[in-house]
């Protein structure tokens, strides 16, 4: 628990885009206690360019969009996709947060969520090469031809991202609503677990439905 017993001074030293990475729960509470809603708003809208840009791959309904313009678009969207997603996610955190005596307001795990579009900003570079030198292979999905060098590192890149982000957020959500890893854990993915036994209902459900339609 030396993450809560800091001083202000101390984390005044935290760069949030490096120690992120290794150390989320000692970010958090410096985003928490030293930064603005507006430095979080700042963080989702330069992060979400390569969550934006990595969603290209197989959209095949841009392909002959200029890259200039689907550059546009991505720079454009991003700050919208991450302040409503980050916002769902953050809600969801803290509403199930509370089952387990989290403390943490909304607030709290908006800006510690906002953290997650750090790892993104990585794969910026890469897909924008990706985009420029190689439009085809990236958006169709029936490309046959030889791939790019950065197709290799841009997918490596971004499995790696994946994994750290499901990684780091745990640690966002125990430190803003200061509970156990685990109870961040069921935090997290009890609402995941909850959602897709509802899909599962819901498609059943038309399932029977149809079956029961067809033999009326």
């Amino acid at each position: 628990m030396d993450d809560f017993n800091e001083t202000s001074q101390e984390r005044l030293k935290v760069n949030p885009f490096l120690s992120i990475w290794l150390h989320p729960k000692q970010t958090t509470r410096y985003m928490i206690e030293e930064k603005s809603i507006g430095f979080a708003l700042l963080l989702l809208s330069i992060g979400y360019i390569g969550v934006t840009l990595s969603d290209l791959i197989d959209k095949i309904s841009v392909i002959d969009f200029s890259p200039w313009l689907i550059l546009l678009f991505c720079v454009i969207a991003s700050p919208i996709s991450g302040i409503i997603g980050t916002a769902f996610v953050a809600l969801i955190a803290w509403l199930f947060g509370k089952l387990f005596k989290g403390t943490g307001t909304y607030s709290h795990l908006f800006k510690g969520l906002s953290l997650t579009a750090i790892p993104s900003i990585v794969l910026i570079p890469f897909y924008l090469i990706w985009l420029f030198t190689s439009p085809e292979s990236l958006m169709d999905p029936n490309f046959a031809g030889p791939y790019p060098w950065v197709f290799w590192i841009a997918i490596l890149l971004s499995i790696v991202v994946a994994i750290w982000n499901l990684i780091i957020t745990v640690g966002i959500v125990a430190e803003a609503h200061q509970i156990t890893n685990w109870r961040a854990f069921f935090t997290l993915y009890i609402p995941c677990i909850i959602l897709i036994a509802l899909i599962i209902l819901v498609i059943v459900l038309f399932a029977v439905i149809g079956i029961l339609a067809g033999t009326m």
